[in-house]
This record gives C-alpha cells, structure tokens and sequence, in this order.
C-alpha cells in the first residue's frame, strides 16, 4: 500500500514482501555451486576429485566386500583366480592379534580391563557427565592399579619383585643380603615408610599453608606408589602372567595409552621449565627436550632393549615392555614440551600482569589462568602427537615386542592360511583398526574445539 501525490512521487507505508531466492542457490544445487564450484580452480579440483574416488573406492569395495570370502576353514576357502579378502583368515587369528600369546583361560581379564577403561572413559569425555572430579580420580589413579593387577596377576612380593628386576637377588632365592644386610627387610621397611609419610603429609598439608604445596604434591606421589605396591602383595587368586605373553592390540593400547597419560602431565612440565626463570632449570629442560627430540624413536627403542641393561649391576634385567613404555614415555614428552610452549608463548603479557595484580601466586597464575588458555589454543597439536604416538606403537616390533601389527605379521607365518589375499586381508584389516582409533581422536578434538571456541568464530 502506498500514498500517491500530485507530483508524482509516493510514500509506501509496508514493506514490500521480499522475493525468494534463485533456485539456484537452494537445497543440494545450491550447496554444490557454493562448496564445490565456487571457482574454476576449485571444480577442476572437484572433478579431479571424483575421477580419484571412482578410481580407487570400486575395486576397493570390491575386494573387500563383493568378492571376499566370508566362511571356511583354512587357505583353500582363499585360492582361486577373483577371489576378494580372506575374511575367515582373520576369523581365526582374531584371538591372536587382540590377546597375543595370553593364555586363553585367562583372556577374561584383559576383557575386564577394556569394559573398565571404557565406562570410566565415556563419561570423561562427555561434557556434561557429573562427578568429573571422582571419575578423573577412579581412572588415573585407582583403574591402572586394577588394570596392572589384572593383567599381571598381582601377589607379586614388592621388594622380592623390585631386587630380582635389578638384578640384587636370584628369582630362587628369595631374599638377598648384601654385607649381612638383609635387603628384603629394609625395602619392605622403606614401601612402608613411604606410605606413612604419604599420610602425615598429608595431615599436614591439609593445615593450609602455600608453602607445603609442592612437599604435599610429592608425598602424593609417594602415597600412590605406595598403594601401588600394596596392591601388588594381595593375593587375589590370580595366575601371574609375564609380560612376554602379552601382545597384540593389548599391547598397543598398553603402550599408547601409558605414553598419552604420562607425555602430557610431563610435557606440561618440561614447557614451564623451558620458560623458568631460574637458570639451572631452564638448561635441565633444554638439555632433556632436544636430547629426546635429537634421536629417533627407534633408537631410544634399541638403547632400552639391547643397551641398558649394560650399564645396570650384573645379572640386572628389567622387563621389556616397562623399558619400552618408559621410553616412549619420555620421548613424547620432549614433543609434547614443544607443543605446549608454543601455547604458553599464545598467551598476551597482559595476561600474567593481570593475574600478578590480582595478587595471584605463580602456581595459582599457571593453573587458573594461563594454563587453561594455553592447552585450548594448542588442541590441534596435542591430539595430533596423540595420534603420531599411537601409530608410532609399531616400532616396537623391532626390539620383538609383539603390538597388533606384529601379531599380525606373524600370523602370516600360518602355512595354513598361505594364500595370495591374506598379505592384503590383514594389512586391510590393520588400516581399518589404526583408522578407527585415530580418526576417533579426530573427530573427539574436533568436538572439543568447537566447545571451547578455539578458532574464535563469530
């Protein structure tokens, strides 16, 4: 509606209803042209693209899907001349490449320690679960203790355990003196002495005081050792299984999740170290970043397995796997160190005069301010070395731990299952597993930083 005047000219009193939109730019069309052909480079990319997808995703599925082999009992379900994956090949090492070489009466308690793992795990993840401070507690703290218990057995005498594995006392003996001295007694007496100290410091710190911080923290450390060790002596009932039986995927997510857990608690450390200002400091955590991040993993491997135990007392020989889980530990945390720096090194200077003028302690600035802001913005990298760390859980085939890609490679010794497709079965099988758990943590990260707003959309 609208007022004419004598002159011409009018005056409209409602707005025009507005038109809708091209077609064009509407429903999967629409989206194309703005996502796939908004230029001439990015169609010659889209159709160069499709070209590479046609190429590759049908024989693919067909291989793995149209022409495998679902059922059967050995290698002669596999040969003929289009056969696809040998699919019954890894029907029947499914057990091997999970479990390894752990006696299959007992595989229920690695099942036990993956349901574990995975309910405590969930609801960490989930943002708005509730009691996130007791669910953080019950899975790094009292879940590897089960986990350890399980798996091992536990009824491990501590001090007999800890003497044999360096070496001090013969594993028939049973005890070792040294000068007269009984040495079994006073590493029992020192565990003991340790969770008692734990405790009072406990006691202490709970007094208040910013002061005993730090000393509270260590005794911490000392308790949860010590709980550790008295879970080690309680018999459950339990066959100890060496570690040399242990392999496939328990092996991986061992490893993986042991150097995940311990890189970036360390990591973390050796950044504020690296930025400190007391110099003693700062070179101790120079020397050990670039020291680690100057080898390859390989060779921290070799040092561990065939080099250590020639600078150990005689006949000293600790386990494998701890050797192997202790240098990847390290090793990633040297990188992981560089992957929080670069955040700390994000954060304004405003940032820490504003939290020093709130009167703030050094501690108090790094957990409540600077540190929350620095992780977020470095979200990408920590879960890239996340993922880096989980396929680099391969190498450890080298120093003959058997991880689920060694398990793997030795079932291909099978003569029963010797087929042209089961080399190809199994590596398909492998891509798929490592796919599954790292483009998981992906996604997961993703999730995250669209939570926190870490690309500062509006």
């Amino acid at each position: 509606m609208s007022l004419t005047f004598d002159d011409g000219t009018f005056i409209r009193s409602e707005l025009e209803t507005p038109l809708p939109p091209p077609s064009r730019n509407l429903g999967v069309i629409g989206w194309m042209r703005e996502n796939l052909f908004s230029s001439f480079l990015n169609g010659l990319l889209t159709l160069v693209g499709i070209a590479l997808a046609l190429l590759i995703f049908p024989p693919l599925i067909r291989f793995l899907f149209i022409d495998a082999v679902w059922t059967g009992e050995n290698r002669e379900a596999c040969l003929g001349p289009d056969v696809g994956a040998c699919w019954p090949f890894i029907h029947a090492k499914f057990g091997q490449l999970i479990y390894g070489f752990y006696p299959i009466a007992e595989r229920w308690r690695p099942n036990v320690v993956f349901a574990l793992g995975a309910i405590l795990l969930v609801p960490l993840m989930v943002p708005s679960a509730p009691i996130k401070r007791l669910n953080s507690l019950l899975f790094f703290v009292v879940y590897p203790i089960i986990a350890f218990v399980l798996l091992t057995g536990g009824n491990i005498n501590a001090s007999a355990f800890l003497l044999e594995r360096f070496g001090l006392i013969s594993p028939l003996t049973g005890g070792a003196t040294i000068a007269g001295v009984n040495l079994t007694f006073w590493v029992d007496f020192v565990l003991t002495a340790l969770i008692v100290a734990a405790a009072i410091g406990a006691l202490i710190g709970a007094l208040g005081g910013a002061a005993l911080s730090a000393a509270r923290s260590t005794l911490y450390v000392f308790a949860a050792f010590g709980v550790l060790v008295m879970a080690w002596d309680v018999d459950v009932g339990l066959d100890y299984v060496e570690t040399r039986q242990w392999g496939g995927l328990l092996v991986t997510l061992v490893i993986a999740v042991t150097g995940i857990v311990a890189s970036l608690p360390l990591g973390i450390a050796l950044a504020l170290g690296r930025r400190s200002q007391m110099p003693i400091v700062r070179l101790l955590s120079v020397i050990f970043i670039e020291f680690w991040r100057g080898v390859p993993l390989i060779t921290v491997l070799f040092f561990a397995t065939y080099m250590l135990p020639l600078f150990l007392p005689q006949g000293a020989n600790p386990d494998a796997l701890l050797r192997a889980l202790v240098g990847v530990a390290l090793f990633s945390a040297a990188y992981m160190a560089e992957v929080v720096r670069g955040g700390l090194q994000a954060i304004s200077k405003g940032q820490y005069e504003g939290a020093m003028a709130m009167g703030l302690t050094w501690s108090q600035m790094m957990r409540l301010i600077i540190l929350p802001q620095a992780l977020t913005l470095v979200i990408p990298g920590i879960v890239n070395s996340f993922i880096s760390l989980f396929k680099d859980t391969t190498l450890v085939l080298i120093v003959s731990i058997f991880d689920f890609l060694g398990q793997l490679r030795a079932s291909f010794t099978d003569p029963n299952w010797a087929s042209p497709v089961t080399l190809y079965t199994g590596f398909a099988f492998a891509g798929i597993v490592y796919f599954f758990f790292c483009f998981g943590m992906s996604r997961y990260s993703l999730f995250v930083e669209r939570r926190l707003n870490t690309s500062h959309r509006r």
